[in-house]
């Protein structure tokens, strides 16, 4: 019975254990399928939002059209009643003018009559006349009379004729005009192409066509937006459109970009005089760099530190006692400073999973890990700052370590106190540099290739170049005291520095040129 028993048992522990296999297959399958219908359904639901959004688009595009088309003939009304009141204006002018001159010729033919009677009257009545010197002083006074009468000056022909034709007007030709009124044609939508699109040095080039020739096109709209989504344009969680406005060719570049996105969506429109046509298909470009903070978790208490700024802050330590003496911190003296300052009197900040450097490694770390491709990022000094460091580190740096004083990182130093001097350090070795220091520092990093450059970063001349392995995830590192660094990440690797990069590895400053100078 006993034996039955524990066949059973093994038999049951079997297929159980065949079940949980074929189960967790089954999850395994299971899951992948939910996750692609997970996937769908966004793509599905964005896809709704897109439409949702072109409805709207069209209801409240049509009541902008319809109040426009209003705007329009109203205008038109508008000067049609004008032009009408100008020609009424005219006829009545025309009509008064003429009026007046035969109401004038009137006038005066009236009088000339009413003189005329009087003398034919007078004519009449001197024929009864018998005695002959009466009747002869009355046919000198007649003719006196008539060679002085109006009557005989006056034209009898209308100064003005009653012809008004001159003011008739045809508008059979504005008539066919009015009546072949239509909506402007418009514009097509131009098409991007993506081939002749570049990006480069944080600027960004779009080009387009016209699918087929439009002599009417007065100007193009581009519009553009960064996005972390690959693919076609979201409508929720998206950026607003940027709009730049009469571009008169077919080809645009954005510059001075920071590329603080993985993409850019772009989309452009061709306007003629009257009306914009259609948005092209949306193109999407990649412009993925190295975006970093200052991680104030990691600086040194004597450093102000905001998200892409430091500045030594030489009471940021006061109030209380610095314990940090002994073996610990022996041997690793550093920049020295003309007033030795206590750690920390601020209220901690929220730590990372290391300590925050202390002692005289007033050093601050980026918050982003570099662990594989090509970066590059810029820094700038303040005129006054007296010492500085620019480089990487792995994440072991130690809390009292300086950057380039151990094997875990690698900088440039610049001094300002005392002496001036410019070196590359590694491992606590120095190699001067005999180039001007410049304004702003380009660094360089390839993880994969295992190299670190320095380039001025305005003339991209190269400063230094290490050599080397990195077999941990890098972070970019800062030492500042007395002054302070802002950087600029959202970069690029810049075109120039990937075509000195081809050159480069024949060059002399490389990190075993450091195993041969003097440790400081």
């Amino acid at each position: 019975m006993d034996s039955q028993k524990n066949w059973c048992t093994k038999t049951w522990r079997g297929g159980h254990n065949w079940r949980s296999s074929i189960g967790e297959a089954t999850e395994e399958a299971l899951q992948r399928i939910i996750s692609t219908l997970a996937n769908k359904n966004d793509e599905i639901q964005n896809f709704i939002d897109t439409l949702n959004h072109t409805l709207k688009g069209v209801q409240a595009n049509s009541s902008n059209i319809l109040s426009e088309l209003d705007e329009e003939f109203d205008s038109l009304y508008s000067i049609l009643d004008e032009v009408k009141e100008g020609m009424i204006n005219s006829i009545k002018q025309e009509q008064t003018r003429k009026s007046q001159e035969l109401q004038s010729q009137i006038s005066q033919c009236n009088n000339a009559l009413e003189n005329s009677e009087e003398l034919l009257e007078f004519a009449t009545r001197s024929l009864d006349i018998k005695e002959p010197e009466e009747f002869s002083k009355a046919a000198r006074q007649i003719k006196d009379r008539v060679t002085m009468a109006s009557a005989f000056r006056l034209s009898l022909k209308p100064k003005v004729s009653d012809n008004m034709t001159h003011l008739m007007v045809d508008f059979s030709q504005e008539r066919q005009m009015l009546q072949t009124l239509k909506f402007l044609p418009v514009p097509k939508a131009p098409e991007i192409d993506p081939v002749e699109c570049l990006v480069a040095d944080n600027s960004v080039t779009v080009a387009w066509r016209m699918p087929e020739e439009d002599n009417k096109i007065d100007h193009f709209i581009l519009e553009h937006r960064k996005t972390n989504f690959d693919g076609l344009p979201r409508v929720k969680d998206e950026r607003c459109w940027e709009i730049i406005d009469n571009i008169k060719g077919t080809e645009y570049t954005l510059s001075g970009l920071k590329f603080d996105s993985k993409y850019m969506n772009f989309r452009v429109r061709a306007c003629n005089k009257a009306v914009a046509g259609e948005y092209s298909d949306p193109v999407t470009l990649e412009t993925k760099a190295l975006n970093f903070n200052l991680d104030n978790s990691s600086s040194h208490l004597n450093l102000k530190v905001e998200d892409t700024c430091v500045e030594w802050d030489p009471t940021g330590g006061k109030g209380q006692e610095s314990k940090i003496k002994g073996k610990e911190n022996k041997g690793r003296s550093g920049t020295p400073s003309p007033k030795r300052t206590s750690v920390g009197s601020r209220p901690p900040a929220v730590r990372g999973s290391r300590d925050r450097f202390t002692g005289e490694s007033y050093t601050v770390l980026g918050d982003t890990a570099i662990e594989s491709g090509q970066h590059y990022w810029e820094v700038k000094a303040q005129k006054d700052c007296k010492s500085y460091s620019v480089g990487v580190a792995y994440k072991t740096l130690g809390k009292f370590d300086q950057l380039g004083k151990t094997n875990t990182s690698w900088c440039i130093h610049v001094n300002n106190w005392l002496q001036n001097t410019f070196a590359a350090k590694h491992n606590n070795k120095v190699k001067a540099l005999d180039v001007t220091v410049p304004e702003k520092i380009g660094v360089f990093c390839d993880f994969d290739g295992g190299q670190l450059s320095f380039y001025d970063a305005n003339s991209k001349q190269l400063l230094y170049s290490f050599k080397t392995k990195f077999t941990q995830p890098l972070l970019p590192g800062f030492m500042v005291w007395c002054g302070g660094l802002s950087l600029s990440t959202g970069m690029q690797v810049p075109s120039a520095v990937r075509t000195l990069q081809k050159s480069e590895n024949g060059m002399t400053g490389s990190a075993s040129s450091l195993n041969n100078v003097v440790t400081q």
